[in-house]
């Protein structure tokens, strides 16, 4: 895949040959790709982002009695960084795909760390939601570019396999040591500092070891529907997050109209924009909609449970921080190996059907767990979070190969932060539906039975979805 910048006007007649000319001759080509480079620092970058991201997951005891944080407003801790994950991954996908990837991925990642510092200082609820906020604004940032980075540096199907199951893998891996981590050391203030400092470290290093590279279409950035996308999330996630406490109540209301009709605002301007942030024509194609409904679904069945699940097992189990780290490292570790060898499956199992089979065992996987948490037995956990952290390490494979094959290669930034946009917004969703059920029970084993039983019969809907979006016979209607 060649990639260029519109091409410069150039120079004629016999001056041709003076700076002045030279410095206009084009067409100018982007310098060739770095794939080891490009590979380390990305996947190093996701490693940061997603530690920052599930941090919280074995520290919300801890952060909320420091922020004094009420039960209601505990899932505004946990649903900040996907909130700006969500908001703005497909903005990001495609501005790193016209205005540069490299660019939109160092930038995003310098942000990053400076918001987890920030995240570290704060001293209320609000304050520290609106850092993770920002995160998860930066992390669109370095995740959408990402892929789109691998794609440029990995042109060729059996390159592209390796280093997308390679970058999924450190997905895991992030996901594994960030619990870690943050259980590691005494205090959750002093862990966010270290992952800023991680953060600005890979951001110093992108400039001298990342080429640059875009597929710019001309014109001005799609601003409007930039705007509308990202108001349309804010709005429905915050909906889900508040509905916890009741549905009914008129500012949920008022928040899921305003998602919807502002939804129908970005619909229209996409119809009309010279170069809209996504085209709605993938919405017809069904690698396209099965990378959607792959990551909605991860999001909305896996994530959304394993971010509460960690603060659940220490209120009801008694386990510190630390222990609840190691327990689920059997999860998220294993969901590491799995992606970093999923890629030999791919010549005899297909993206989507490694999706169906990583749901399916997500789904057995949650099941084995049923009546662990109310017999208090942690060690009746251990082969349901085996199971499920091998399909957690298929669904991270899969998904950002299929993110990016499913759109055409010049748009891949743009594939992959539509699949993630999915992710992020089902794992808000997750996070507010995990909650609720949880805690209505009025026990904590009944709460997380039923909470385990909704995740599975999720992601049994999940596996027959992507199964039933196939591709279609040429000649067939």
């Amino acid at each position: 895949m060649t990639e260029t910048d519109p091409a410069a006007p150039t120079a004629t007649g016999p001056t041709a040959a003076a700076p002045a000319a030279r410095l206009t001759a084009g067409p100018r080509r982007d310098p060739p790709p770095r794939p080891g480079a490009t590979l380390a620092l990305t996947s190093a970058a996701t490693v940061v982002a997603l530690m920052t991201y599930t941090a919280p997951m074995v520290t919300l005891p801890a952060t909320a009695a420091d922020l004094h944080t009420p039960l209601s407003a505990q899932a505004w801790l946990l649903n900040g960084t996907p909130l700006g994950l969500a908001a703005l991954l497909l903005v990001a996908g495609s501005l790193a795909d016209d205005h540069g990837r490299r660019r939109v991925f160092v930038s995003g990642t310098l942000a990053l760390g400076l918001t987890t510092a920030l995240g570290a200082f704060a001293t209320s609820t609000w304050l520290f939601a609106l850092a993770r906020v920002a995160q998860g604004a930066a992390s669109a940032a370095l995740l959408a570019s990402s892929l789109g980075l691998i794609a440029h540096a990995f042109p060729t199907p059996a390159g592209r396999l390796r280093a997308t199951g390679v970058w999924g893998a450190f997905v895991s891996g992030g996901i594994a040591l960030g619990p870690l981590l943050a259980g590691a050391i005494p205090s959750w203030r002093p862990a966010y500092g270290v992952l800023a400092a991680a953060a600005l470290i890979v951001a110093g290093l992108g400039p001298r070891a990342l080429p640059e590279s875009r597929s710019p279409r001309g014109g001005r950035p799609d601003l409007a529907g930039a705007v509308t996308f990202g108001l349309a999330l804010a709005a429905l996630v915050a909906a889900l997050t508040l509905g916890r406490d009741g549905w009914l109540r008129a500012p949920v209301g008022l928040l899921l109209a305003a998602a919807a009709a502002l939804a129908g605002g970005f619909v229209l301007v996409e119809r009309r924009a010279p170069n809209p942030m996504i085209e709605l024509g993938l919405l017809r194609r069904p690698p396209f909609l099965a990378s959607s409904a792959g990551g909605l679904f991860t999001g909305l069945a896996v994530i959304g449970l394993f971010s509460f699940l960690p603060a659940l097992l220490q209120q009801a189990l008694g386990l510190s921080a630390m222990d609840t780290a190691w327990l689920f490292l059997l999860w998220s570790g294993l969901s590491f190996t799995v992606a970093l060898q999923a890629r030999r499956l791919a010549h005899r199992l297909p993206s989507r059907h490694q999706l169906a089979l990583g749901f399916a065992l997500h789904a057995a996987g949650v099941l084995a767990m049923l009546g662990a948490v109310g017999a208090a037995s942690w060690p009746r956990l251990l082969p349901g979070l085996l199971l499920a952290g091998a399909g957690s390490g298929l669904l991270n494979a899969a998904l950002p190969l299929l993110a990016v094959d499913s759109v055409p290669a010049a748009r891949a930034a743009m594939g992959s932060g539509a699949q993630q946009t999915f992710r992020y917004i089902g794992s808000c969703a997750g996070v507010a539906l995990t909650i609720a059920l949880a805690t209505s029970a009025g026990d904590p084993g009944r709460g997380a039975d039923v909470a385990l039983t909704v995740s599975a019969g999720l992601a049994l809907g999940a596996a027959a979805v992507v199964l039933g979006l196939r591709e279609r016979t040429p000649g067939r209607s």
